[in-house]
């Protein structure tokens, strides 16, 4: 069970599909922490930094001159300069370097930095403020044909403040964000594997129903994906070889026996019209043997064609009675006791009457054939089977897997036969579904026959 599990198709998929997911969202993170604990001013702090300064500059009102007098921060953002004026504050400054507007008490500061505005705008300069760390950030505001300075100035304290509150719950939120997308994928790709694989599974369900009687059916290519497609054309293409070959091996064997059946009948009876030929007896029991097989082949080959069937409700029983009655002058000739016994009336079953009748009459004669004279020979038929138990020497164990093997026969086999009588049984017992046993008794062996 564990290797067929290994070896399905879907489970490679869905094993292969989460095994790069998860190696995938392993690197992903794996960069993700790397970046974070070596550039955490970069991934956290300059987010902040260079949000303020836009919020600024966004927010900057312009008198009639051009000159900038106020500033229109959000709520958030104008709370933050006014909790932490020593940590977080803003300039405005002009092109000459002239603070126009600030946050409060930067006003009172002497410059934050001695290079040229323009060659530091849209970076972070590191410099101290009264003997502090702290990050500038400038931002250019160009308005009309002036040019203005935004800086905002962040101590290293803060920063490293901030970053630890965001950086504290990603190293959570991360892992179970991992988590649940491997859940999530995992549950989704089995469906979608199932849905994918489906035209598979059904074409793999309509191979398995392909048997001798049923070499008709072929594959749909209807919903299979176009990679497989050239397999299943491949295997309808065999499919319709087999058919063909199969036809007409039993086209042959039909022929070779009808053909044969006359020609033996002829023999035998010029062989009867002659009173001088001597071994008349063996001659004649020669002939009736390769007429009882060449009957068999007939048999044979009709059986083994599902279309020579005619399907009705036929009784059990009444066959039973007919092949009893059949044999019963050869088995008074070999002092063969033959007892019918039956379990009711017997079952009405949907099969082939002169099928069933074969098959019966096969067992039981091959039966007679092996018991011993002044024995008996019982024929038992109940709602679900019929029963044939002879009082032979039985079947040894190492012959049963050649039982129902065509033209096999035991070696130390005492009667006539082609080896064809138990084959024709068991392709009679495959067309109907039907189930044929054998099993060894104390004295004789019992072939059952059941019907469901």
């Amino acid at each position: 069970m564990l290797n067929r599990w290994l070896r399905s198709l879907s489970v490679r998929v869905w094993v292969t599909s989460v095994a790069a997911l998860a190696v995938s969202l392993a690197v992903l993170s794996a960069v993700v922490a790397y970046a974070f604990n070596h550039f955490p001013e970069q991934m956290l702090g300059r987010h902040e930094q260079i949000e303020n300064a836009v919020k600024i500059a966004d927010g900057l009102k312009f008198d009639a001159s051009g000159r900038p007098v106020s500033i229109r921060l959000p709520d958030k953002t104008a709370w933050l300069f006014e909790v932490v004026p020593a940590e977080l504050k803003y300039r405005v400054l002009d092109a000459q370097g002239n603070v126009l507007l600030s946050s409060n008490s930067a006003e009172r500061d002497a410059p934050w930095s001695v290079a040229d505005l323009e060659t530091i705008a849209g970076g972070v300069q590191r410099v101290h403020i009264d003997g502090k760390p702290y990050d500038i950030m400038t931002l250019r505001v160009p308005h009309g044909n002036a040019v203005f300075y935004v800086q905002t100035a962040m101590s290293r304290r803060l920063l490293n403040a901030i970053i630890s509150q965001k950086i504290t719950p990603i190293q959570i939120i991360v892992p179970v964000t991992i988590l649940v997308a491997m859940v999530t994928f995992g549950l989704t790709l089995t469906l979608t594997v199932y849905c994918v694989l489906r035209p598979l599974r059904e074409a793999s369900k309509a191979a398995a129903s392909i048997t001798p009687r049923n070499l008709k059916t072929r594959l749909s290519l209807t919903g299979i994906p176009g990679e497989i497609t050239p397999l299943i054309h491949a295997f309808n293409d065999a499919l319709g070889r087999l058919e063909n070959g199969f036809a007409v091996q039993q086209q042959f064997l039909a022929s070779a026996a009808h053909e044969l059946q006359t020609p033996l009948t002829l023999i035998r009876g010029q062989i009867e019209l002659q009173p001088d030929i001597e071994d008349k007896d063996l001659l004649l029991r020669e002939i009736d043997m390769m007429a009882r097989q060449v009957r068999q082949l007939l048999h044979l080959a009709e059986v083994s064609e599902s279309q020579n069937f005619t399907f009705g409700n036929v009784n059990s029983l009444d066959v039973a009675q007919d092949v009893v009655a059949y044999l019963s002058r050869k088995a008074d000739a070999r002092q063969i006791k033959l007892e019918l016994h039956s379990a009711g009336n017997g079952p009405s079953i949907w099969a082939d009457r002169s099928a069933l009748f074969i098959l019966i009459k096969n067992i039981l004669e091959n039966a007679i054939n092996v018991t011993p004279a002044n024995s008996t020979v019982s024929v038992l038929v109940d709602d679900v089977s019929v029963q044939i138990r002879d009082e032979g020497p039985g079947i040894k164990d190492e012959h049963l897997p050649f039982l129902f093997k065509r033209f096999w026969r035991a070696p130390d086999s005492r009667h006539d036969g082609a080896g064809l009588g138990l084959a024709i049984c068991k392709e009679i017992a495959l067309a109907h579904d039907w189930r044929l046993t054998v099993s060894s008794l104390r004295l004789g062996t019992c072939f059952v026959v059941r019907f469901c």
